[in-house]
């Protein structure tokens, strides 16, 4: 094995415009795969970061109650004994757990009025949500407004508040301070209102920015009369998000065991069931469990569409790159027909023969797909760290959030070069044959 290894190096070092070529040709390809990865991860690392600080957990422990069957209200009841199934069956692998209220209703200000989904939160059990959203510029939603920044999401400890994002201010013509009213039907049947402060504008964070507004959790249960032991959903926060899946499945059963009725499994948002439920015959309350990734599978598609792009550049990358190796190295079997006859001459097998030319592909493609990964995961961290801001649009909508992010991993640089060095291997197989099969006499006496 080392004699034939050292044979194909030579082969290739004799061959180096060739050899230039076809793994300069590689490693852009290499280095294009693990920066389209890198993209990938980092965009659907964002909208996880994203989704499970503003709508969601990495597992979310929500449902419906209906008085009445037509009813389909998104809140459960003896949320302190939820709880406490909850943190048994987790365990150790619980981070943390919010509370969080929802509702849906309409904001109305002086000059317009919005319809928006409200989001309850307890400010002070909430680090990841003032870490995240960040007030904007008063120049970003009034005219003529300064540069500075007001406002305060802390302030959400307050009683009547609420942080609203720039794009509702500017159509709702607010800022810092000014009063709205927030109007929403309860259990009852009856349009409650109630008069909240603005505390903060935020920056917009994408498609959610749209629509979602952060209220105190004390103003949502007033404004929906609900009792202190009711809530919209309990947001569970693992120390790996990756096992979210499995911890789901563990809870549908713990729960089911203490008693409680389960919803069967549906990967949408909350806010897609309204029509399922009331049309569902039943009343009472139905515990709903989801993780992060249903919470915002209306944005998933953005995941999947850079994928097939991906696939589909590298694709066609790589096929006309086979065509090359092909090409080359039937060539090269061609120039040295003499020297695969006078190798078999002396006593080399064809099956040995075959191993000098896949060889010297695994060469080819070991070293020119590692320098290229190497060279593309290096590039991918420095874009990374320059924190790149992303135009406000379509991209930053789906994203729900204002910069780029890439993540890059060891297991990505491998799983880049394996399959481009094994597609080499692969593409060489036709010529490396075909030396292989050559007869040892004609190949003497072969004449270019």
């Amino acid at each position: 094995m080392k004699k034939l290894l050292r044979i194909a190096f030579r082969n290739l070092l004799q061959s180096r415009q060739k050899t230039l070529i076809l793994g300069s040709a590689l490693g852009l390809v290499a280095m294009l795969l693990v920066l389209l990865m890198a993209l990938s991860q980092g965009v659907s690392d964002t909208m996880r970061e994203s989704a499970t600080i503003l709508v969601s957990g990495h597992v979310n422990v929500a449902g419906f109650y209906k008085a009445k069957v037509e009813d389909s209200f998104p809140l459960i009841t003896d949320v302190k004994a939820i709880e406490e199934v909850v943190r048994k069956s987790v365990g150790d692998e619980l981070d943390y757990i919010v509370v969080r209220q929802r509702g849906w209703g309409k904001i109305i200000s002086a000059s317009n009025r919005l319809q928006v989904a409200i989001h309850g939160v307890l400010i002070e059990n909430e680090p990841g949500l003032q870490d995240r959203l960040r007030p904007a510029p008063e120049s970003a939603y009034k005219e003529g407004g300064s540069d500075e920044v007001f406002g305060d999401i802390s302030q959400l400890g307050e009683q009547d508040t609420v942080a609203i994002f720039e794009s509702q201010a500017k159509r709702l013509e607010v800022g810092i301070g000014d009063p709205l009213t927030l109007t929403t039907e309860s259990l009852t049947g009856r349009v409650n209102t109630k008069d909240v402060r603005i505390i903060a504008v935020l920056k917009d964070i994408g498609f959610m920015s749209n629509w979602s507004v952060f209220s105190d959790s004390q103003g949502i249960q007033d404004l929906y009369q609900l009792n202190p032991n009711t809530a919209g959903a309990l947001q569970i926060y693992l120390k790996d998000p990756d096992s979210a899946e499995r911890v789901m499945q563990q809870l549908r059963e713990s729960l089911s065991a203490n008693g409680h009725e389960l919803l069967a499994y549906n990967p949408n948002p909350f806010w897609q069931k309204f029509n399922i439920i009331s049309g569902e015959n039943w009343t009472g309350q139905k515990l709903d469990l989801t993780l992060w990734e249903n919470e915002v599978s209306f944005l998933k598609w953005a995941v999947k569409g850079l994928d097939g792009v991906s696939f589909f550049l590298v694709a066609i990358l790589l096929f006309i790159i086979a065509i090359g190796i092909i090409n080359s190295m039937l060539m090269s079997v061609r120039e040295r027909t003499r020297e695969i006859g006078s190798l078999r001459a002396i006593g080399m097998h064809r099956r040995e023969v075959l191993l000098m030319f896949l060889f010297e592909a695994l060469l080819l493609g070991l070293g020119s797909t590692a320098l290229g990964s190497a060279i593309g995961a290096s590039a991918a961290i420095a874009l990374n760290a320059a924190k790149l801001t992303i135009p406000s649009g379509a991209l930053q909508a789906v994203l729900l959030s204002d910069t780029l992010h890439l993540t890059v991993s060891a297991g990505q640089i491998l799983q880049g070069v394996f399959l481009l060095t094994l597609f080499v291997i692969i593409a060489s197989l036709i010529p490396a044959s075909r030396a292989a099969s050559l007869e040892p006499v004609k190949a003497i006496h072969h004449t270019r």
